[in-house]
């Protein structure tokens, strides 16, 4: 589950400081320094907004969670990122477009937006991965429940857990180190 939430806060992330680099070379409407000001206050507000959203519905999911059976399929962590930014990319894009194109309004502050999205799901799946380590089992997403969405979507009926070394991604998401 960690790994959807985390498979967007990179692209967002990088995106978002590229769009924002590129939005300080523009004088626009406001002036650099008020849009950057403005930016980093959107940064704050946005992370925050992320990596609190729909809490309440991940708790949910995870407090009722069942064990993976057999028939449950489940998919490595490197297919379900490429997966997600496949179906994706477009949004990526067009935010990516948006946040420059909003650079001659306020210089920097649509990229510190994206930047501050990035920030916010991965503090979400910081705070999975806590929920992970406390309950020693990794939470899963059916991928027919799941699709290319989010993992509290209306569809997705419950979460599904299996050991902490099961798959490929550490609790949070990240990726499993090999020893």
């Amino acid at each position: 589950m960690a790994v959807i939430v985390r498979a967007g806060a990179a692209p967002l992330w990088w995106a978002g400081l590229v769009a924002a680099a590129a939005g300080a070379f523009v004088p626009g409407l406001t002036g650099r320094r008020i849009g950057l000001l403005a930016g980093a206050a959107l940064f704050i507000v946005t992370a925050a907004v992320v990596a609190l959203a729909r809490g309440g519905r991940y708790a949910e999911l995870a407090r009722g969670a069942s064990r993976a059976g057999r028939g449950d399929f489940l998919q490595d962590r490197a297919v379900t990122v490429r997966v997600w930014r496949r179906g994706h990319r477009w949004w990526l894009l067009g935010a990516f477009v948006a946040a420059v194109a909003s650079s001659f309004a306020l210089p920097g502050a649509g990229g510190l937006v994206l930047a501050g999205a990035g920030a916010g799901l991965w503090a979400k799946a910081v705070r999975i991965g806590q929920r992970e380590r406390r309950d020693d089992a990794l939470y899963w997403v059916r991928t027919d429940w799941a699709g290319r969405g989010s993992p509290v979507a209306k569809r997705v009926q419950g979460h599904r857990t299996t050991g902490p070394v099961a798959g490929d991604a550490a609790p949070g998401g990240a990726r499993r180190r090999r020893r």
